[in-house]
């Protein structure tokens, strides 16, 4: 007899999430049928867009999200007990998997890839996962890199912020980051961004990128929105590239934010402005995932994870997403 735990959704958050607005219940789960197979949660995700996607989640339905699992029982003859699985089966401790599941195509489950050297299997959820797909992809497709231009990243000490800037460096660009704490900065210099910046101790964030870009940005990645989203447009050189991959800013607002009048930058200088999800170069992430796994083996791409130990903490590190308390991807211990 196997129990799994799992949280639900007890009431849709209103403005920053509430414990209570999520419940751990458990499930006395049955025994296979032919087909299926039993798996054990290693690890757990926790990133930002699940703050977005809760108003699709119904009252009682488990909270989505994305996991590291190990097989322990199969009736399935192609999913062997002890292989590992990167799928999105939510915030639970055990999940039985049949044929609707293994219908989904990655990135919503996939084996974890033996040919990829994972120095351990959390990277199958951050810098080898989703969030390194995003910033491999949404960087290198939506921003179009050349040597010498000027990058501005926001969220820059985040999963995909860092990335990001690594990935730029290593096509020779130069690369300015935004984050919220003087730790934060300093881990951005430690991993080769030229600038760093905290934006909570600058007094103006209009002069802290003039003053950082000086020949002005061709390339804007934005992970927050709001008033950056403005203030670095207004810093874009004539033709730059944007790639918005999130407003994190916005996320816990209780009421829409007022319109900022962005649509005269972007006619001005004739900007490329789009939105990006990883999802969407799902086919190609084993490309990716080979090719930064390499430059993690080479020492040119770094990645940091804030670790959280206990599936009873998920809703902590969840929580700590808003608060700026993650650097680098934030994973649940299992």
């Amino acid at each position: 007899m196997v129990i799994a735990r799992k949280y639900v959704l007890k009431s849709h958050f209103q403005g920053l999430p509430k414990r209570e607005d999520l419940e751990i219940v458990e499930e006395e789960l049955p025994p296979l049928k032919d087909g299926e197979f039993l798996t054990e949660t290693l690890w757990l995700s926790v990133d930002p867009y699940m703050r977005l996607m809760i108003q699709s989640v119904n009252p009682g339905d488990i909270m989505r999200g994305e996991q590291v699992a190990r097989i322990i029982e199969s009736k399935n003859p192609d999913y062997k007990v002890g292989e590992v699985v990167v799928a999105h089966f939510g915030w639970s401790t055990h999940t039985i998997v049949g044929e609707v599941a293994l219908k989904h195509s990655p990135p919503l489950f996939r084996r974890l890839d033996p040919s990829i050297p994972h120095s351990r299997p959390s990277t199958a959820v951050g810098v080898l996962g989703m969030p390194g797909a995003t910033a491999y992809f949404g960087f290198l497709k939506s921003c179009s890199p050349k040597p010498g231009e000027t990058l501005v990243v926001t969220g820059a000490a985040g999963a995909v912020g860092s990335a990001v800037g690594q990935i730029a460096k290593i096509k020779g660009c130069r690369v300015v980051g935004f984050a919220g704490s003087d730790d934060k900065v300093a881990y951005l210099k430690s991993i080769g961004f030229d600038e760093a910046i905290n934006y909570k101790t600058v007094t103006s964030l209009s002069d802290a990128v003039k003053k950082a870009c000086p020949n002005g940005v061709d390339m804007f990645f934005d992970n927050v929105g709001g008033e950056f989203f403005e203030v670095v447009l207004s810093r874009m050189n004539t033709f730059g590239r944007v790639a918005v991959c999130g407003f994190i800013s916005q996320y816990n607002l209780e009421e829409a934010p007022k319109g900022r009048p962005v649509s005269r930058l972007i006619l001005g200088k004739q900007l490329k402005v789009e939105g990006i999800q990883g999802q969407r170069w799902a086919s190609e992430w084993p490309i990716a995932f080979k090719e930064m796994a390499e430059w993690i083996q080479e020492g040119k791409l770094k990645y940091a994870e804030t670790v959280t130990e206990g599936f009873e903490k998920m809703f902590d590190a969840f929580l700590g997403l808003f608060k700026g308390e993650n650097l680098g991807k934030a994973v649940v211990k299992v």
